[in-house]
């Protein structure tokens, strides 16, 4: 018979004489393995005890086909043992307790991504029932002789079963190998239970009204019209926002001269969530499948839920609910992403982004400043999209773009550019490496000149069609990883500096590094946390329960801004990531609203109770809250 094996990550179990650690029989002799996370990092197993057939050289397939089930929506990571070392990358199923068919293209683990614009968009692939997260090894697969996973701080007790794994020239598809579905009528995982699951129509309608009787309760948080504080007045404004240092701290100041620390949420919309990418491939998945659809045509959950609750006219009450949730909240400001039908009501502050910058997937997110046209470009792109916004009051500024590949590598940008097609960049490349040789250093000196001119092309256009709003920066992927030189360019440039950061909060020593450096205000365009509760993804800072997710929201922002030079936060996102997947794949519990058109209670009672904080916090009179969430690193 076919040998299945579970791995666990987390019980304990020791059979000597195996040769492999925690290898056992189950009372149907069916081979199993129990891993603890804590003992070693990754747990391995002989391929020929799962599949005999296996060959050693795999370098005549396209295709591994894996049958598994796990217990969790926490990233895996899948690794096979490998002449050259251990090779592995991260798998997330869509759904937990389930037999699952994953396919995984081979060329994830032998050829390294393709480079795109940003961070995403590159590392992450997209399958029908979950998810690849793409890893920073690559090689031949050749004397393949084990398979290993391990789960980075297991949430609970996990559990992976794999029934078998074989290999293909020609993708078969993923497959859900179950006989009922995976989610209900309401979009909710059918397979998992929770405490605020509903069960009914009537449920859900009554907690909607319960919310509906309360929504126009609350507090003003002190807020001025635009969001300052009105205990803090400067002056009487400039009819726009802009930044002040006042007593050695940072602050942006709003239209009418208050003080103003920015508190945001990406991606604000009606109806987001539940929706579904692939129905064909997918359908055996639902219960019910939605006849609701979003702009991009997709059966929706969602926008479903919304119908229900406000009937065919939805668009109208759900906007108005949405602006009122974040008054109730304390929340100041629409946050990158966002749909225009909510900044563009003028009651609360507003980010955007400028789009069509020519950055180019095959230069990993720069643009070609050695194109004759690039600042023309840039130039009439600037200048169509700001006339929308140049006389707005609520608009705080402009992101440049978000994470940008090329940071740290512009060892392989440079190896692009001299591999692609002969164009003036290449010439350009070509001849800064005969003068200074071609070292890492010298690439990356010349990858930063590019980024200079390319700065330099935004900043004057901003200023040229758009003088009275910020120029926000570039939301920086990974802000410990960005080195001086990079910041000295930064700082030439931007009215404040920004990073997107998802960890339990920024940490000091980077913020004073950089600080330092810039004297710039800084704010964080992305940062979330989420559980796997709810049969959604992790996210990507996970948290073991809703109740956590409040105290780890409170620590990350109230830690964060009791530093002097930090003005602001964009929570990603508003509601959660679709359960089977968003363009990329991403499923993450990382909203403030469910599929159901429900807030998660405790991270907007957090919300709320920060928001009366923040003031007193960074001026210097309160102790940030010091509860990190359980088991934190």
């Amino acid at each position: 018979m076919r040998k299945i094996f579970l791995l666990s990550l987390t019980l304990p179990l020791f059979l000597a004489g195996t040769g492999i650690d925690n290898v056992g029989l189950d009372n149907e002799g069916a081979t199993f393995l129990i891993l603890n996370h804590s003992e070693t990092p990754v747990k391995k197993v002989a391929l020929k005890d799962i599949n005999p057939d296996l060959p050693e050289d795999w370098s005549d397939y396209r295709f591994i086909v894996l049958e598994y089930k796990t217990s969790t929506t926490q990233e895996i990571r899948l690794g096979f043992t490998t002449q050259r070392g251990y090779n592995e990358l991260g798998i997330m199923s869509y759904v937990p307790g389930a037999w699952n068919r994953l396919v995984i293209p081979l060329n994830c683990y032998t050829q390294l991504p393709d480079p795109k614009t940003d961070l995403a968009a590159m590392w992450n692939t997209p399958r029908d029932l979950g998810w690849i997260k793409l890893g920073w090894t690559s090689g031949p697969m050749t004397r393949v002789d084990s398979v290993g996973i391990r789960i980075q701080n297991p949430i609970g007790t996990p559990e992976i079963i794999i029934r078998n794994i074989t290999l293909t020239d020609n993708d078969p598809g993923d497959e859900y190998l179950e006989d009922s579905p995976a989610y209900d009528q309401f979009g909710q995982s059918i397979r998992m239970d929770y405490p605020e699951k509903v069960h009914s129509m009537g449920e859900l309608r009554k907690e909607w009204a319960s919310e509906q009787s309360t929504i126009d309760e609350y507090e003003s948080y002190g807020y001025s019209k635009f969001g300052g504080y009105r205990a803090a007045r400067l002056d009487g404004g400039t009819g726009f926002f802009r930044v002040a240092k006042v007593d050695g701290r940072w602050w942006f100041v709003d239209p009418e001269g208050y003080l103003f620390l920015s508190s945001g949420v990406n991606c604000v919309g009606i109806g987001k969530g539940g929706e579904v990418r692939n129905l064909d491939k997918q359908k055996e998945l639902f219960q019910k499948v939605p006849w609701v659809v979003n702009w991009q045509k997709q059966p929706s959950f969602g926008l479903w839920n919304l119908v229900r609750r406000y009937g065919d006219n939805y668009w109208g009450p759900a906007i108005d609910m949405t602006l009122k949730r974040m008054q109730k909240w304390g929340l100041n400001t629409i946050a990158n992403w966002s749909d225009s039908e909510m900044y563009n009501k003028n009651q609360l502050a507003f980010i955007v982004q400028l789009p069509d910058l020519g950055l180019e997937g095959g230069l990993m997110g720069l643009c070609d400043v050695y194109n004759p046209g690039y600042k023309d470009l840039i130039d009439k792109s600037v200048s169509s999209f700001v006339s929308n916004f140049r006389g707005n009051s609520w608009l705080i500024g402009y992101f440049v773009c978000n994470e940008p590949a090329w940071i740290n590598n512009e060892t392989r940008l440079c190896q692009l550019i001299l591999d692609g097609e002969d164009k003036p960049i290449k010439e350009a490349l070509k001849a800064y490496l005969e003068t200074n040789g071609d070292s890492d250093s010298s690439r990356r000196s010349f990858v930063l000149d590019m980024f200079d001119k390319f700065l330099t092309a935004v900043s004057y256009s901003l200023m040229k069609y758009d003088p009275y709003h910020l120029n926000l920066g570039i939301r920086f992927g990974d802000p410990n990883i960005l080195g001086e030189d990079l910041l000295n360019v930064c700082k030439h440039h931007f009215d404040v500096f920004s990073f997107n950061c998802y960890q339990l909060t920024p940490d000091r020593n980077m913020l004073d590094r950089t600080a330092k450096i810039l004297d710039l205000p800084m704010i964080v365009g992305e940062f979330h946390f989420g559980s796997v509760d709810r049969g959604l993804g992790q996210s990507l800072w996970p948290v073991e329960s809703q109740a956590e997710r409040g105290v780890a929201y409170r620590y990350y922002v109230e830690n964060a801004f009791s530093h002097p030079n930090f003005v602001g936060t964009g929570y990603f996102q508003w509601s959660d990531e679709p359960f089977v997947g968003r363009f990329d794949g991403e499923n993450f519990n990382c909203g403030l609203i469910d599929v159901t058109d429900r807030p998660y209670k405790a991270l907007v009672d957090a919300i709320s109770e920060s928001s009366r904080r923040l003031f007193e916090v960074h001026s210097g009179k309160l102790q940030p809250y010091d509860q990190k969430p359980i088991n934190a690193n």
